[in-house]
């Protein structure tokens, strides 16, 4: 393989030369990354077996269809996102132009996440190349198969001097660091994640980061508890707990904690009639790492009133709910990444709101999540608290609507993606003014010697002395 610097100086090239920025040669790109998905849907959904033990419909579902169509969406509004934008003009600017074009930022550098290793990799390169930037993707060496296939695939479908894959483990994203890049956009854990800032910061280059955290659960009295025990738990055992925005853990009244304990327990049976073990849909810890971790967290804090089975030849931790967690617990001073759930008693919102606003590894979760039919206890919580994105009533799927931006906000990442805002975080906003060279008399009272006219004439067309609006209808 050449060296990094080299793959960097040759992509670095291949932008210069102008051949990204054509809108034939974005849409095509896409296209041709859409016809790998399709034409490889069993190859995808073998690796992601391989990988996590994800059954074939979850692996379509979350893996492949979710980026299908994010790429058809990107292909059928390319032309709208990349048209030229007017900007309003002042009344000095009559006769000129202004307006911003949205420009790639040069050559992006993609880290991926292995825990949903073909979306969280290929969806910000859809918003890269939408936006007509070269793209260097680095893959999870975690989810070692899916890396491969990526390594396999992304050549024969997509230009190669344009888009290029880089796989390994530390070693190798240690040194692609040390590279300049236009832009970095980094999924994963927040340990590695001030590292990539670090070398971001090196060279000044923009970045996004989607980090992760521990994602609350508030449950309110009065709410069906079999309806929220199924949402929960969905949330929860999808990719076994293995997700960024997986509820963490819930807080509820002591009452409610007992109730929802048997709602889960007849969920999880509705779920998997034969056990979660035996179910072909359950995934597994996706390595020998992060299951002595997850295990250890069975220990962590409470009692275990649901689940608590483990397989070491498997991998595999059942879904766990753990009773009476105190905030002090082990399991609540680091996010668990599995299908453990703690329950936490707790006298009233208010003491949620505090934990979560105090919380040992940051108090600006990914997503909130409140299960309340409350409008008054839902506005508060929002007021109250901070979070990349709040979800009433449900779990994860505030990922779904592409019209929705994706992405955390302080300990849990910053900047964000999905739909446009994919196609928007790759693209620098550039300003443009147009004038001509006529009507030279309008500028007259700009240029020195400055006079009292001068200046009143200037600050009439600059629309100086405005006041704020006031009063009901501003």
């Amino acid at each position: 393989m050449e060296s990094f610097e080299k793959i960097n100086q040759n992509i670095r090239t291949v932008f210069r030369s102008g051949r990204t920025k054509s809108l034939e040669w974005r849409r095509a790109q896409l296209m041709s990354l859409l016809k790998m998905l399709d034409v490889n849907r069993e190859k995808f959904s073998q690796v992601l077996k391989e990988d996590l033990n994800k059954c074939k419909s979850e692996g379509l579902l979350f893996e492949i269809d979710f980026t299908r169509n994010a790429l058809v969406d990107s292909i059928n509004k390319l032309k709208k996102w990349t048209t030229p934008k007017k900007a309003k003009k002042g009344l000095l600017y009559t006769m000129d132009k202004a307006y911003i074009r949205k420009e790639p930022f040069g050559v992006a550098l993609i880290i991926g996440a292995w825990n949903y290793p073909v979306q969280l990799t290929i969806l910000p390169m859809v918003g890269a190349i939408a936006a007509g930037n070269c793209v260097v993707l680095k893959p999870s060496e975690i989810s070692l198969n899916t890396a491969a296939l990526l390594e396999e695939l992304v050549p024969k479908y997509l230009d190669q001097e344009a888009v290029q894959v880089v796989n390994g483990g530390i070693q190798e994203t240690t040194a692609l660091l040390k590279e300049k890049w236009d832009y970095i956009f980094y999924t994963g854990n927040s340990m590695v994640g001030k590292i990539v800032m670090k070398a971001a910061a090196e060279h000044l280059t923009p970045i996004t980061l989607e980090l992760g955290g521990k994602s609350p659960v508030y449950v309110d009295e009065g709410v069906d508890l079999g309806i929220v025990a199924n949402r929960i738990m969905w949330g929860k055992c999808t990719n076994a707990g293995q997700t960024c925005v997986a509820p963490d853990y819930v807080m509820c009244s002591k009452t409610t904690q007992e109730a929802l304990t048997e709602a889960i327990k007849q969920t999880l049976q509705n779920f998997y009639p034969d056990g979660p073990a035996k179910s072909p849909d359950f995934c597994r810890i996706v390595s020998d790492k992060h299951y002595q971790r997850v295990k250890k967290c069975i220990q962590g804090g409470g009692t275990v009133a649901v689940g608590g089975d483990v397989k070491d030849e498997e991998r595999y931790v059942s879904p766990t709910v753990l009773v009476d967690v105190k905030f002090s617990d082990s399991i609540m001073q680091d996010e668990i990444f599995g299908p453990i759930l703690p329950i936490i008693p707790v006298e009233n919102e208010d003491v949620a709101i505090n934990f979560i606003n105090t919380g040992p590894i940051g108090n600006t979760p990914l997503t909130l999540y409140v299960f309340s039919s409350n409008t008054e206890l839902r506005n508060k919580i929002m007021k109250e608290t901070n979070s990349g994105s709040v979800c009433f009533n449900d779990t994860l799927s505030q990922c779904n609507l592409p019209s929705l931006p994706f992405g955390g906000v302080g300990n849990s990442g910053m900047g964000a993606y999905h739909g446009k805002y994919s196609f928007d975080t790759f693209s620098h906003k550039r300003s443009i003014l147009e004038r001509e060279l006529k009507m030279e008399g309008m500028n007259d009272a700009r240029y020195p010697p400055h006079t009292d006219d001068k200046y009143a004439k200037a600050a009439w067309f600059l629309g100086s002395g405005k006041q704020p609006k006031t009063g009901w209808f501003w």
